[in-house]
């Protein structure tokens, strides 16, 4: 199972539910989502509005991988358990966002080893098949944390 995580915020993300509903390496993988405010229809993928922090850790750690927005509280979510991440940015130009920090924030956690994340315009077949070979750095919940965070700040 694929989870894919979009937070809370109010503004929409159907440009995420778009590009997995285009996947093909996704189609016959079972894929749910946390879609908070976000109204997308998929035969693909089954949408959920709003879930508990309970259901979250659960699906996080069900799942293969997970498929985020760039929102701190989720990508280290992942991070904790273990988890590969490829996470798509919320915007500020297409509205998803104000502004883009969660673009500064995959940047650095790409170069520091963690994750990967999809630019706009790349293939996310493509960034599959680099996700289910890539070695990533483990993540401990400690100073680096926050020297991260710093960084991008």
């Amino acid at each position: 199972m694929v989870f894919i995580a979009v937070g809370t915020q109010r503004q929409q993300f159907s440009r995420l539910f778009k590009i997995v509903d285009n996947s093909k390496m996704l189609s016959k993988k079972e894929i749910i989502a946390q879609a908070g405010f976000t109204k997308y229809n998929s035969n693909k993928i089954t949408m959920l509005d709003f879930i508990s922090q309970e259901q979250l850790d659960d699906y996080i750690e069900k799942s293969e991988f997970v498929i985020c927005h760039g929102g701190v509280g989720t990508i280290f979510s992942c991070l904790a358990k273990k988890k590969k991440v490829l996470v798509v940015p919320r915007l500020k130009k297409y509205k998803e966002h104000k502004n883009d920090h969660q673009l500064e924030i995959c940047k650095q956690l790409q170069k520091e080893g963690y994750i990967l994340f999809l630019e706009e315009n790349e293939d996310i077949d493509k960034k599959l098949q680099e996700l289910e070979k890539k070695k990533f750095k483990i993540y401990k919940n400690d100073a680096k944390y926050l020297e991260i965070l710093k960084k991008v700040i």
